[in-house]
């Protein structure tokens, strides 16, 4: 697979071209990530299950902050990568990866010794802390492993190529599902079999990826003499990478305290949203990927110059987070029962309907979080990082608070609500400070 200059050629099929296998990976990884409950839940049993699922918060921060600093990196990648700077474009990678790797060394020592006091703080029940501590003791040693596969998946996408790193996302998945059966229900490992079954496909997909670039893709691949620091790089890299890693972790930190407001809430009323927001993370998760193909784009092309290429390359990418959309509409709105069916197949038509009137509200929300997903696209590829994050903080801020003071008025209703709130305050001040940096990135000269 080439790598695919972005500064050239027509912008929408460029577009779908990049995005594509970005959306059907996201796909492919919640379907993993069901699959692997599923057999969780029934091979290790209740306890087991919560052990894992009270660990995977403490698991994920660590991977956030880990995939934050290599998606930061990968936008230098473009610039240089864009203005055919493939010296320094070498020695951003080389960089970045030798930083990478000493970073993630002492993340691993660091959470090692830390899985104690963090799960304790996390009030995890006594009775699962320690299948909980042995979990995350594992996938922490094997943090390195998800630095790699991040990284060069990353520093390939930085050149256009999307469609690698799905099938290395679809090979590690698949690759975890067949151990996590392997060890969980055949040799009867519990916990620890599931950390194995994660660390050990990690890897695998990390040794085949490095193969596959020093094999195809000699333009990414460092020789002997090229492996070393560059402080004012390191630099740059480190203002582009926390503001990514913690803008990642904020995310995260919105679902938490969304899921707070939530667990108050009637069983059935927990169950429909957890329902929900499985349905949710299908729907929402293309906006996503179709805006990371504007990253790509606006880095190669700010590299190369290009500004009116980068100003037409917004405008289609907001078309298609649009299309998109129009797509999503008519089904949703005709098919939200059975959507909420498939997932709550045994609770009566009450609860069902429950679940569909917050389907049918999130979906008029969706071109809010298109638009402000395009809007962020376009600010990471032209570096302006912070931007990111404030907004992000916005949303993630403001949508808890409403999640928390409407939830008891309007029970699940009001996630939804809160949604419109959230998303509506970033996209007010990611649209000022487009409107205010228009005249000095995109206005035409």
């Amino acid at each position: 697979m080439a790598d695919k200059d972005m500064t050239q050629g027509r912008i929408i099929p460029n577009m779908l071209a990049f995005s594509a296998p970005i959306i059907i990976g996201s796909i492919f990884q919640m379907t993993y990530n069901a699959v692997d409950s599923i057999i969780v839940g029934r091979y290790i049993g209740t306890a087991a299950a919560s052990a894992v699922g009270s660990a995977t918060p403490v698991m994920n921060v660590a991977i956030f902050f880990i995939s934050g600093i290599c998606l930061g990196a990968s936008v230098l990648m473009g610039e240089f990568f864009g203005a055919k700077d493939h010296k320094m474009l070498k020695r951003e990678i080389s960089t970045t990866l030798i930083s990478g790797i000493v970073f993630s060394l002492i993340v691993t020592l660091l959470c090692f010794f830390a899985v104690g006091p963090m799960l304790e703080l996390l009030k995890v029940r006594p009775e699962i802390i320690n299948d909980s501590s042995a979990y995350l003791k594992i996938v922490f040693a094997g943090l390195i492993f998800t630095f790699l596969y991040n990284f060069f998946s990353n520093t390939l996408r930085s050149i256009g190529n999307s469609t690698v790193p799905l099938y290395f996302l679809i090979l590690s998945s698949v690759l975890n599902i067949a151990l996590d059966y392997i060890f969980v229900a055949v040799l009867t490992m519990g916990v620890t079999g599931v950390a194995w079954a994660t660390v050990i496909s990690q890897a695998v997909s990390s040794v085949l990826c490095i193969i596959y670039i020093y094999a195809k893709v000699p333009l990414i691949s460092l020789k002997a003499d090229e492996f070393h620091v560059d402080a004012s790089l390191l630099k740059k890299t480190f203002s582009y990478s926390w503001v990514t890693a913690a803008q990642q972790a904020s995310v995260y930190f919105a679902r938490m305290l969304v899921q707070s407001a939530v667990n108050p809430l009637s069983i059935a009323s927990v169950a429909v949203y957890n329902a929900c927001a499985r349905i949710d993370d299908f729907t929402i998760s293309p906006f996503g990927s179709i805006a990371s193909a504007l990253t790509v784009f606006a880095a190669q092309n700010h590299g190369a110059g290009k500004t009116d290429r980068i100003r037409r390359g917004f405008i289609c990418n907001l078309a298609m987070e649009i299309i998109y959309w129009l797509i999503l509409l008519a089904p949703i709105l005709i098919f939200s029962h059975d959507l909420v069916r498939l997932f709550l197949p045994e609770e009566g038509e009450e609860v069902i309907s429950l679940g569909a009137h917050y389907l049918k509200l999130m979906v008029f929300a969706y071109p809010i979080t298109g638009i402000t997903n395009t809007l962020q696209g376009y600010f990471r590829g032209m570096g302006m990082m912070k931007v990111t994050l404030i907004s992000t903080l916005i949303q993630a801020t403001l949508r808890g608070i409403a999640a928390h003071l409407l939830a008891p008025l309007f029970d699940i209703t009001a996630i939804a609500y809160a949604c419109y709130i959230g998303w509506t305050a970033m996209l007010i001040y990611e649209v000022i400070v487009f409107i205010k940096g228009y005249n000095k990135y995109l206005k035409p000269q």
